[in-house]
């Protein structure tokens, strides 16, 4: 059996209300690609991209959430297994941002605890639309204890960043901080396992 190409395995989660852009986000992200569609994802989707943080090769599992209430047993499910979550909201619309607090409440109700958060205020582009300032969004971010981030899915804006630096914080986390306390108990081999990929396929849809 061929070892994996990866040194280690990351799992994201991405929430917030329907039409924030998460789809869209995720799309970006690992096919560097932007619809104008908008397509309501069903339940749960995700992709995979393969990054490259410190020398070393991360699998970057992304689970795209449906933000509808019908759908909201279906994706709390998903909470415990994600390493780290991105909360998007989208700057012209006031009422997706008013809705991060429930979105962090459930997080905190679900998730594994200390999992690494981040939060995303998503179509950046639309100025003239905004309804949410940037200082609004890093005021939100600091009152809930977390990083920010305003993106654009359309002009590939801050999504890169945005997902690397979840990224490098989940690691400093749960695989730096392992290896050091490996290496200070055992004899370290030079593997850490963090968790192992699930079997799945991907689609693509736009702009939950």
């Amino acid at each position: 059996m061929a070892p994996p190409q990866y040194d280690f395995l990351i799992k994201l989660l991405l929430i917030g209300d329907s039409g924030v852009g998460k789809s869209c986000l995720l799309l970006r992200f690992c096919d560097d690609a932007w619809t104008p569609s908008f397509i309501t994802t069903i339940g749960i989707d995700f992709k995979i991209r393969t990054i490259e943080l410190d020398g070393k090769r991360i699998k970057l599992q992304i689970w795209d959430t449906a933000g509808q209430e019908r759908f909201r047993t279906i994706t709390t499910a998903y909470y415990r297994g994600a390493m780290g979550i991105l909360l998007v909201y989208d700057v012209t619309d006031e009422r997706s941002f008013n809705n991060i607090r429930t979105w962090h409440a459930n997080i905190e109700q679900h998730a594994s605890e200390g999992v690494n958060k981040i939060l995303i205020g998503n179509k950046s582009d639309w100025v003239d639309k905004k309804a949410i300032t940037e200082e609004q969004g890093r005021e939100l971010a600091n009152e809930l204890g977390i990083k920010f981030m305003e993106t654009s899915a359309k002009i590939n804006e801050g999504v890169e960043e945005a997902f690397f630096i979840l990224a490098r914080d989940i690691k400093a986390r749960l695989i730096d901080s392992q290896a050091e306390n490996t290496s200070t108990t055992a004899a370290n081999d030079g593997s850490v396992k963090v968790n192992q990929p699930n079997a799945g396929h991907s689609s693509t849809t736009c702009c939950s």
